[in-house]
């Protein structure tokens, strides 16, 4: 974030020194505000256990020394002695002393009030709005037309942009946690249903009524429901630590208007609502699907015309994690389009077009979650089509769009300052907010008899996939076993031993999802039903792909995922579970220091499924993928990608030696010798950790029931003289050598590979 704000310094200085040549006389009324930037790590409480209410308010604060550093610094540059320091300096060193104490230890009491009273107690030292300094670097400027103006002018540009923190906060909840929330403020005894029209007049009238309460950090501290103490939250920094920036409240499977309502009823109470945006997430399958008639309700609401107007948007959140997941990534684009075009409809149709539109699209970890690897283009407009464009400019709406650089693949954009201004003067040449009303209609949307049954078709081939067991069965049969692990929200609920057979896709969470597919070396979520969608069709729809600039984007995605994807490798993964293999193995003769283990693997295995779940899907996949190849047999390639082969190699390479690693883990795991059931987990439990890649878990078990070393005698201080032992004190020295830290090593290795691959799919980090 802090590159890119250099980055938008250098454009914003660009912008001023151009202005200042062209009109000297007036360039001074120049605001640029080019980009906006967000951040939701610290304050997303979708699904977490890990953060607090400490914790929001710390990173916040931890923000703002950050940038009020940088602030200095920045003047420093332009006058060491400018009397502004006098204030930035002594703001920086309060914000970063505040963050200390509410990072620390606040259980007691003392060091709690201690913490809350400083920051709370009105000191000079503590900076809240940074428009007193934005006026004063703008009259110093004045209308000179100097360097050190347009630098002066640059660095008031940055502060109107960001306010008090290294972006806006983006405060994230479920839906579920608001509906707990607004059942503790009905009157007693009342009890509504969201879904109900009933619900929508209760709530409207909680609104209309609704008196700001006062809050503090007793309150934030002592609330137990998280979507009020997220509103708290927000109170204390609007009061304590920044007043000027806004902040979003995103609200997760979203599905009713009610929950819309519910969140403006405590934006009021706790007196925010004049600087928050909720915005619902569209992501799920249903909130896609009825996503329009939710649009129509909730802008049909006077309470929330009323706010929408106060605030000057209407905003909404699109997501590819769930929708990629549960409908495929190309049918969540076109669902996501079509979601978008009904919003510019229902702003229309309650006269809500003098306010702007804001969308914001999250997507990342390259093609596994939305975000298009072709081109910067391509990742602009996957999530927000031209066509959606048009909708709004048709419509005279003003659109305020924002995009997620999220995932290793979105930081890789701004890695370096190089990068990062390269970034976004690309996305400033694009100009995503802007779009011709009058261009002609792509054919993708003019033929709808052919797109939406292509639309369709897809759709239910990837619900096909998930709804079939044999699917469900081969993206977990390692569970996350071949997955670092990464953030801090965990990847899975937690379950038994015996649970893993039975785990669902809908126990992992998307990301990880995602990224077990590309691993796995297909990533069914984005190619496949692609080639069976145009099979009875298919000249004809490759004729609309190859004219439609949206076809044609469709394309290059699926080239691109294609290009990385081997069903061989899915089918390889199956056969590492074969019986008659390892059975097979013992024939030859050539392999008799590992004969015994190769016949214990080969009974072991007798009765799994995993290899047959892995052919049928490997079978499922080629069969669409024949398909596939014959639609692309009659689309020119637009950019044929020169590395395919070079690329394809490495995957191949590396999944080999992968491949050959977890061999040798399962090789290991059944030459452990027997121990006694401890902790009620036995070998057997142990030999079925490493199958499903639980292998920390299966060395600690190994480790506990084979201690390297064992107490002895020597440990202890005593008067009285032994004998025995007269053996020495040797644990299970020669276990930990050849068994548990073989296993340890290789699945070190195998997880190195891991990265690798992710690095391949373009999935950095």
């Amino acid at each position: 974030m802090a590159r890119a704000q250099d980055a938008r310094d250098t454009i914003v200085t660009g912008l001023l020194t151009t202005a200042r040549e062209r009109w000297p006389d007036q360039w001074h009324a120049l605001r640029p505000v080019p980009f906006r930037f967000a951040t939701w790590v610290g304050y997303d409480m979708d699904g977490r256990t890990d953060i607090g209410w400490h914790t929001s308010i710390a990173f916040r604060l931890q923000e703002k020394a950050e940038r009020l550093a940088r602030y200095t610094a920045s003047l420093e540059a332009i006058d060491p002695a400018h009397a502004l320091l006098d204030t930035l300096r002594p703001a920086t060193a309060f914000a970063r002393d505040s963050a200390a104490e509410f990072s620390g230890d606040l259980s007691s009491g003392e060091a709690f009030a201690a913490a809350a009273n400083r920051l709370t107690a009105g000191s000079s030292d503590n900076l809240l709005s940074l428009a007193p300094l934005i006026a004063r670097l703008e009259a110093e400027a004045g209308g000179a037309v100097t360097d050190c103006a347009v630098a002066l002018r640059t660095l008031a540009a940055a502060m109107r942009a960001d306010g008090l923190g290294m972006g806006w906060i983006h405060f994230r909840v479920n839906a579920k946690q608001l509906h707990n929330a607004i059942r503790r403020r009905l009157p007693e005894g009342e009890a509504i249903d969201l879904a109900s029209r009933s619900a929508l007049a209760t709530l409207r009238r909680m609104v209309e009524e609704a008196r700001p309460l006062r809050t503090n950090f007793a309150a934030l501290a002592t609330e137990s429901s998280t979507a009020i103490r997220q509103f708290i939250a927000m109170a204390q920094i609007l009061h304590h630590i920044d007043a000027d920036a806004p902040i979003r409240m995103l609200v997760a499977e979203c599905e009713q208007p009610a929950t819309v309502l519910a969140a403006l009823y405590f934006a009021k109470l706790f007196g925010v609502d004049g600087k928050v945006d909720v915005s619902p997430l569209f992501e799920t399958e249903t909130a896609l699907e009825h996503g329009g008639r939710f649009l129509d309700a909730l802008l049909a609401e006077p309470a929330y015309r009323d706010y929408a107007r106060g605030r000057g948007r209407v905003s909404i959140q699109t997501g590819f994690s769930d929708a990629g997941r549960f409908v495929g990534q190309i049918p969540a684009s076109l669902a996501i389009e079509r979601l978008q075009g009904r919003l510019a409809e229902a702003m229309a149709a309650n006269g809500l077009t003098d306010v702007a539109a804001l969308v914001f699209n999250t997507h990342g970890e390259s093609m596994g979650r939305g975000a298009h690897p072709v081109s910067l283009r391509d990742r602009l407009e996957w999530p927000l089509s031209p066509w959606a464009r048009r909708r709004f400019a048709r419509a005279g709406i003003r659109i305020e769009p924002e995009a997620s650089f999220q995932g290793g693949d979105g930081y890789m954009f701004f890695s370096t300052p190089e990068l990062a201004l390269a970034t976004l003067e690309r996305i400033a040449e694009l100009r995503p907010a802007d779009t011709d009303p009058a261009a002609a209609a792509d054919a993708f949307y003019r033929r709808t008899d052919l797109s939406l049954d292509f639309y369709r078709a897809i759709k239910e081939h990837q619900r096909d996939h998930l709804e079939s067991r044999t699917y469900s069965r081969a993206i977990t049969a390692f569970g996350l076993g071949l997955l670092n692990q990464t953030g801090s929200r965990v990847s899975r609920r937690q379950s038994d031993i015996n649970a893993d057979r039975e785990m669902s896709l809908r126990q992992i969470r998307a990301i990880p999802h995602n990224a077990i597919l590309q691993q796995l070396g297909y990533p069914v979520n984005v190619i496949a039903g692609v080639g069976s969608a145009a099979e009875s069709n298919r000249e004809e729809l490759a004729a609309l792909l190859a004219e439609s600039p949206r076809g044609r984007q469709i394309v290059r995605l699926v080239r691109a995922a294609n290009a990385l994807a081997s069903i061989k490798t899915v089918a390889a993964f199956g056969e590492l579970f074969n019986s008659a293999y390892w059975a097979s193995r013992t024939y030859r003769g050539t392999e008799d220091h590992i004969a015994g283990a190769c016949a214990a693997l080969a009974e072991y295995l007798v009765g799994d499924d995993r290899t047959g779940v892995f052919r049928r899907l490997a079978s499922r996949l080629r069969i669409d993928a024949l398909k596939l190849h014959r639609l692309l047999d009659l689309l020119p390639e637009e950019a044929p990608l020169p590395e395919r082969e070079a690329v394809r190699r490495r995957i191949g390479v590396l999944q080999a030696l992968r491949l050959a690693l977890l061999q040798h883990m399962f090789l290991r795991a059944v030459s452990v010798p027997s121990f006694s059931r401890a902790n009620d987990i036995s070998r057997r439990d142990v030999i079925e950790m490493v199958m499903t890649l639980r292998i920390d878990d299966a060395l600690d078990q190994l480790r506990r029931a084979f201690p390297v070393r064992i107490p002895g005698p020597g440990d202890f201080t005593l008067d009285e003289a032994s004998d025995y032992p007269d053996g020495g004190e040797e644990g299970y020295a020669a276990i930990e050598r050849d068994y548990i830290a073989p296993i340890e090593q290789a699945n070190a290795l195998a997880l190195r590979i891991s990265t690798a691959i992710a690095n391949e799919f373009g999935a950095h980090g």
